[in-house]
């Protein structure tokens, strides 16, 4: 079991810099987390892992003098179902360098949007996804580091990604969990999993498939969020969407859900802020 990263709470963290950090970097940003009393970011690798070795080794000093928890999101121009073998590959290579920034930053966990289905059974996709998963971790296993992996579950019906098959393939690797984008699921099914009964479902399945040390080193995705039938559209802010984050925060608490929480709201820190206030005054 893959356990060097133990929680006593859960951490609320922003998807990548605050916007209050203007111009900065991250001196700056850490900066303002501490000001503002969050507790960590998700570093975003949008368009690829682009970090110098000076960066990376500051990053993982300063979270750790200022007591940060960070996580990764690697580059959305992954489909480890793609059809060109060398688009595959790519995409492999480009999870391998989140983990690798992963273990350079002392972040402890990586996310990802997986696959597309691209038309084809949903069977097929997740051996697909398999293959490429047991690539990956062939190459940490190679390289002698272990960071948590984790797909993310995703906003569109047409992207590979259900509670079920994150849940799955969980099962099937040692350094494999889920990460669960809370906003995705309400997105993905057109309007569920927004009650405290659905919410208590989720972290059932987790605890009851995964165990216990699921929920124990969690990280999960929030926003408001704005969908179609077709699924999420953008992302909004808390306040101005339907998701109802107060009964969430009631079934994490009750769940004793520890790890990191990472707010994807286009205000980023203000709700990641919103959160964290509100979880402790359940």
């Amino acid at each position: 079991m893959l356990n060097s990263f133990k929680f006593d709470k859960l951490n609320f963290l922003t998807a990548g810099m605050p916007l209050s950090t203007g111009k900065g970097s991250y001196p700056r940003a850490f900066e303002i987390l501490n000001e503002m009393n969050l507790d960590g970011m998700e570093l975003e690798f949008v368009h690829g892992v682009r970090m110098s070795d000076e960066t990376r080794s500051f990053v993982n000093k300063t979270v750790k003098e200022k007591n940060l928890i960070l996580t990764a999101h690697a580059p959305f121009y992954v489909n480890l179902n793609a059809k060109e073998e060398e688009k595959v590959d790519a995409s492999a290579s480009r999870v391998f360098e989140t983990a690798v920034a992963a273990r350079d930053t002392g972040a402890f966990s990586i996310t990802f949007h997986a696959a597309y289905y691209l038309g084809l059974e949903k069977d097929f996709v997740y051996n697909q996804v398999k293959t490429q998963i047991s690539r990956i971790i062939d190459r940490m296993e190679k390289e002698n580091f272990k960071v948590w992996i984790r797909p993310e579950t995703t906003g569109k019906a047409t992207q590979w990604g259900d509670l079920e098959e994150i849940i799955n393939l969980s099962k099937e690797f040692e350094y494999v969990l889920p990460c669960i984008d809370f906003s995705h699921l309400h997105a993905r099914s057109g309007g569920d999993f927004n009650t405290y009964d659905e919410f208590s479902y989720i972290l059932d399945e987790i605890g009851t498939k995964l165990g216990s040390y699921a929920l124990e080193n969690f990280h999960g995705h929030l926003a408001g969020i704005e969908y179609t039938a077709k699924g999420e559209r953008q992302h909004l802010n808390l306040e101005e969407s339907d998701m109802n984050y107060i009964d969430l925060l009631k079934v994490l608490k009750e769940f004793n859900v520890k790890g990191a929480l990472v707010c994807e709201s286009p205000n980023i820190e203000e709700d990641a802020l919103l959160l964290k206030q509100t979880f402790a005054s359940l």
